[in-house]
């Protein structure tokens, strides 16, 4: 059930939609919630951030207990989620260079010193 509400719904298949479409007919609330999880996705793949408080109220007034928890904590860093949904810059690659940086050191852990860390960061 969460794969068929998470997943874009061009990725279903034809069996899976109907599936969906058949549960979702018989809860309203799962149908509200499905409808909540469709536009939120929207707001990320489309970076909508300035919408993203009328979501939040939306959300707010639907009263289902898990995506109300949900948004209310998106209200905590509600600056940095706007900038990070409108605006071009990403760390994605500083992120990936960490990443890599990381696993070099957990494999070299208590193994080698700085020279050969130093060696494998350049070499790679």
């Amino acid at each position: 059930m969460t794969g068929w509400l998470t997943r874009h719904p061009t990725s279903l298949t034809e069996e899976d939609r109907a599936a969906l479409k058949e549960v979702l007919a018989r809860c309203p609330e799962l149908d509200k919630a499905a409808g909540h999880v469709h536009d939120f996705g929207e707001i990320l793949t489309n970076r909508l951030g300035s919408t993203l408080p009328t979501w939040i109220d939306a959300v707010d007034d639907s009263q289902l207990p898990g995506l109300i928890g949900f948004a209310l904590h998106l209200l905590r860093d509600m600056d940095a989620l706007k900038a990070g949904l409108t605006l071009d810059w990403s760390s994605g690659s500083i992120e990936g260079a960490v990443n890599r940086i990381k696993k070099i050191k957990r494999q070299l852990y208590g193994r080698a010193g700085f020279e050969l860390f130093r060696k494998m960061i350049l070499l790679q």
